[in-house]
């Protein structure tokens, strides 16, 4: 029987997806992060088909969504899209330090993912966190400072005026590079790392993924396998079935 334990860990509200047999033992873990106005219920399809592999799943809710919501604008909350991002690569160390101390979580078997936002967020967590065995991204991004001017012109070509000054803007820009794996590659490690992506999606367009992937594959000579990228011909913003299979397989195979 798969159980989903609604819980609070390290102040984060989230789901908790695991075997009945592996409430209380320490196994591998896969926390898995909500997109930009998503909720981590969401993704339960994920959660479910992982926790049927012996993987503890964790869903937490990012900052200003699901539990966490203070009732923002759509527009208000997108003010705060890069902020969310950073905060959530500060509280996946603290669910993951949690996690570890409870005896819920093997060490050395502890994997992230995410789609579009919380792709983003994996794929920042990558130059932080040596602790992550293996990960995928579902229409994320790792050029953090190409991405947010990307999404400041968007903005400006909408006719919104920005509260900061060309100056600042170049602060935040400063503020979110520190995150950039397209700017640090070396920190990847030559971990696994699988990448899924729409062609046609038009919210984080794939060219930023798929163009790190090809210059990240070099790096994977003599065990390609590990560095994998599934382009979607006819994909938009939502993962496909094939998607979501891929992502349960990937970690399948190195997680344990």
């Amino acid at each position: 029987m798969i159980i989903i334990d609604k819980k609070t860990v390290a102040n984060i509200p989230l789901l908790e997806v695991v075997k009945q047999e592996f409430i209380q033992e320490k196994c591998a873990t896969v926390f898995f992060l909500h997109g930009f106005s998503s909720i981590k219920e969401n993704n339960l399809h994920y959660a479910y088909l992982l926790a049927e592999k012996n993987i503890r799943v964790v869903l937490p809710d990012a900052m200003f969504h699901g539990d966490r919501s203070e009732s923002l604008s759509i527009e208000k909350l997108a003010f705060h899209f890069w902020n969310i991002i950073l905060k959530n690569i500060e509280e996946l160390d603290q669910l993951k330090k949690a996690y570890i101390a409870h005896g819920w979580s093997a060490e050395n078997k502890i994997g992230v993912a995410g789609t579009s936002m919380g792709g983003i967020t994996t794929l920042g967590a990558l130059t932080q966190y040596d602790w992550i065995k293996c990960a995928v991204s579902l229409m994320g991004n790792p050029c953090y400072d190409q991405f947010a001017r990307y999404l400041v012109e968007k903005v400006k070509e909408q006719g919104i005026t920005l509260p900061l000054t060309e100056s600042q803007l170049e602060e935040e820009y400063k503020k979110v590079s520190r995150f950039d794996l397209s700017k640090q590659p070396e920190k990847l490690k030559e971990r696994p790392l699988l990448f899924w992506h729409g062609k046609k999606d038009p919210v984080v367009p794939y060219h930023y993924a798929y163009d790190f992937y090809q210059n990240m594959k070099e790096l994977y000579s003599g065990h390609e396998e590990d560095l994998q990228f599934i382009l979607d011909e006819h994909g938009e913003h939502k993962v496909s079935r094939e998607g979501v299979l891929a992502t349960v397989r990937w970690f399948d195979k190195y997680i344990h």
